[in-house]
């Protein structure tokens, strides 16, 4: 098989990424790896320390490796360290010293950053909607172009979007 691809789906809460990430698995015939947090919060209390945090943290790590055992050739991860990274920020104002390491060295071939052009859709487990979601996008932004990552944004309502991401990876992976 050829080298493996991994995309993370990234973005302010509520712009689909879980949907995306379920649908671009299923259309490349890839592997999906949920986001880990919301799954968390379901078995544990909506209220959070910095030690949750960092467990979850260390999830998303988790499935990186196992990414690596995958037989697909794509591996769709819905959310990254980089948005971890951010929720450390704005929540705690500090990250633990080993994340930049594991940002730095872990490699991701593409992301897809979903701009909040969607109606916010009230959770549970959401916390920031109206200006935080702008300024999240453009936190998100920021440090993906900091780090010379490539990524795509991906906007547009319901079948659009989901065609945008698709095109965005078809692309990249027929470069």
């Amino acid at each position: 098989m050829a080298e493996q691809i991994r995309v993370v789906l990234t973005g302010p809460e509520s712009t689909a990424k879980s949907t995306l990430a379920k649908e671009l698995a299923a259309y490349f015939k890839g592997t999906f790896y949920p986001e880990y947090a919301r799954e968390y919060f379901r078995e544990h209390s909506t209220e959070y320390s910095y030690e949750d945090l960092e467990l979850i943290t260390r999830k998303q790590l988790e499935q990186y490796q196992h990414s690596g055992e995958s037989k697909t050739k794509i591996v769709f991860f819905d959310t990254w360290l980089i948005i971890t990274k951010i929720w450390f920020q704005w929540v705690f104002k500090k990250e633990p010293d080993w994340l930049e390491s594991e940002i730095s060295n872990l490699s991701i071939d593409l992301y897809l950053l979903c701009l909040p052009d969607i109606p916010w859709e009230a959770d549970p487990l959401r916390e920031h909607g109206g200006e935080d979601r702008l300024k999240l996008f453009h936190d998100y932004k920021q440090e993906l172009e900091n780090r010379n990552l490539r990524y795509v944004e991906i906007g547009g309502i319901g079948e659009e979007r989901i065609q945008n991401a698709i095109c965005a990876v078809r692309n990249f992976v027929e470069t």
